[in-house]
């Protein structure tokens, strides 16, 4: 593997773990917490991490690393799952509940 596909996917793993990491905050303190003081609350910051680990993902696509159809077609799939298995879909369509 060369070296910018390692390090574009280096990059992607760190994103997964502060998305992880924003995600955690959340549940701990809430959406509307804030730290450090006059920084972004815990919503904007999950918001900016979730941002770079799209950025990441179109990152993987254009350098070829991953097929864009393949990954439309595996959100679909996951889409179908969560709508059988969860209750955050509509059984009737794919929206979310409201």
């Amino acid at each position: 593997m060369n070296k910018k596909y390692e390090e574009i996917l280096r990059i992607t793993q760190e994103e997964c773990a502060e998305v992880i990491q924003a995600i955690s905050k959340v549940f701990r303190f809430g959406f509307d917490a804030i730290y450090p003081e006059n920084g972004p609350n815990n919503l904007e910051k999950l918001e900016e991490e979730i941002g770079d680990l799209l950025c990441m993902i179109d990152l993987l696509i254009v350098n070829g690393l991953v097929d864009e159809d393949n990954l439309k077609f595996a959100a679909t799939a996951k889409m179908l799952k969560l709508k059988k298995w969860s209750n955050i879909l509509d059984k009737d369509n794919l929206a979310p509940l409201e």
